[in-house]
């Protein structure tokens, strides 16, 4: 797709995107850079973006004074409340309308009100060069005949039919791809590896962490060879471990790590963000086995997620440790802010930092001294900084576990406090664990745990369409502990309760 903001007709994004090889999509225009480029968007949807004048107007901008990079980045930013929720949807639409968009995702919302994000296809093309990205760079899939599995929920939500389109794109630009949908639903993604995998020099599964690895286990259980099928792995919408990454690779054969797998950072309001790269993926498992190091550069002990980005497509900035974003969609996105908690980092301050602890070549990171990495910036995601947790790809808000516990047969029982976390088992199997406070003088019956348990899965399932259709049936169950009053290690006295804990 072009990276100018003229819209070029969709015929014309298209023959751009299918005519470009991968390598001319990503150098760098020397014409514009990415803070011109979207100092034209915003002064485009100044003109263009009904909902987008008026969000300036309140904010007393005259959109005629802002003419520099300087300027744009003292612009307001964009909310879910105060800019999404606030005007009508065809408002934040170029022209005012919908009459652009071909194709609807929804997001979940915490109180279970959904949020539309329309889209073109023609828009799609700058994320499908993310996936060229993957497909290319990390499966060599423009050489070798692959099936791409897409494990995703199907429907509106936002993975699985977006992740569709984007391969197909692939097979329309010459990739030797067949692409498959048997969503989230195992035995149909059984029945097709069987089926057509033989047929293929590799597989890819694309899907939330949790499930594809429940897929890998299960289809293990019932005599798949995941190795024979050369396997990869597409995730999106969690982070994970490299021990959780090194297990995988293990369970599926893979001689290559670096290669073998890759995570999509993504939103439903902005679509493919970034993507890891064999470089990113050496970077993290470098950095796994030296927290301190990690310390240094995240400023955190945890890992986040670290992906490469094209600062053309979707532009990043921080502010106050959390990620603001801007890209052209059909809702276009200015300094929106995703409440992302993360950092940007450029292709050459991440070579300083690992050349200030000891690595000077590639091969120190365990990637072949001929590999190029691809000079692209790097940004980093530890996950909501709200009050969400994931699970299986789904955002859950304390919210929704809160309609659970307010039942009326429980109100003898427990204060409301709880806290919600994401557990792993012993065999890395991601779990939904809420601990809840009882009232002062109550003691726990064996009867307990499993009612709450049963409501709060009601109640999320009723309240939240992403926990519905991207968690499996056998995973909805939370796993209860209860605690007395004011116990010290959930409910401390005296110190502000958080109902999330990562």
């Amino acid at each position: 797709m072009t990276h100018s903001t003229i819209p070029a007709s969709p015929a014309d994004a298209f023959q751009h995107f299918l005519a470009t090889p991968l390598d001319a999509l990503l150098v760098p225009q020397q014409d514009v850079s990415a803070e011109e480029k979207f100092l034209a968007l915003f002064q485009r949807c100044a003109v263009e973006v009904p909902a987008y004048r008026q969000f300036l107007q309140a904010h007393g901008i005259d959109p005629a004074r802002i003419d520099s990079y300087q300027d744009f980045q003292n612009l307001p930013l964009m909310g879910k409340a105060d800019y999404m929720q606030a005007y009508l949807l065809p408002a934040r639409c170029f022209g005012g309308s919908l009459s652009g968009a071909d194709r609807v995702a929804v997001s979940s919302g915490s109180t279970g009100q959904p949020t539309f994000w329309p889209r073109s296809a023609a828009y799609e093309l700058d994320v499908a060069v993310r996936f060229e990205q993957v497909f290319k760079d990390s499966f060599q899939a423009d050489k070798r005949s692959t099936l791409a599995v897409v494990c995703f929920a199907l429907g509106n939500w936002v993975g699985g039919l977006f992740t569709t389109s984007c391969c197909w794109h692939l097979t329309r630009k010459g990739y030797p791809l067949m692409v498959a949908t048997p969503g989230n639903n195992k035995a149909e993604i059984f029945r097709v590896v069987r089926e057509l995998a033989p047929h293929f020099e590799q597989t890819v599964l694309l899907g939330y962490p949790p499930f594809i690895k429940d897929v890998i286990d299960a289809g293990t259980g019932e005599g798949i060879v995941w190795s024979d099928f050369k396997p990869k792995l597409v995730f999106a919408g969690e982070v994970f471990s490299e021990e959780w990454r090194a297990l995988l690779a293990q369970r599926i054969g893979s001689q290559a790590v670096c290669f073998d797998s890759a995570s999509l950072y993504g939103t439903a309001d902005g679509g493919v963000l970034g993507n890891e790269t064999p470089f990113s993926i050496a970077i993290r498992r470098w950095l796994a086995q030296r927290p301190e190091a990690a310390r240094e550069l995240f400023g955190e002990s945890r890992l986040p997620t670290l992906v490469q980005y094209d600062p053309r497509s979707r532009f990043f900035e921080m502010h106050d440790d959390t990620l603001v974003v801007s890209g052209e969609n059909s809702v276009p996105l200015l300094r929106y802010h995703i409440a992302d908690k993360g950092g940007v980092l450029s292709f050459g301050q991440i070579w300083d930092f690992l050349k200030q602890h000891g690595v000077e070549s590639l091969s120190q990171l365990g990637l072949d001294s001929d590999f190029q990495a691809r000079q692209l910036p790097f940004v980093y995601v530890f996950g909501r900084a709200d009050f969400t947790v994931s699970y299986y790809g789904a955002n859950i808000y304390p919210e929704n576990v809160t309609v659970g516990l307010e039942q009326p047969e429980f109100s003898a029982w427990v204060t409301g406090k709880f806290v919600l976390q994401i557990q792993e088992t012993e065999d890395r199997d991601k779990y939904l664990h809420i601990a809840v406070e009882l009232l002062p003088g109550v003691a726990a019956n064996d009867s307990m745990a499993p009612a709450l348990a049963a409501s709060i899965r009601e109640q999320l399932l009723r309240l939240n369409s992403e926990f519905a259709h991207y968690t499996p049936a056998e995973r909805q169950l939370p796993k209860i502990s209860l605690h007395a009053f004011a116990d010290s290690e959930y409910f401390p006295v005296g110190v502000k309760h958080r109902y999330t804990r990562r």
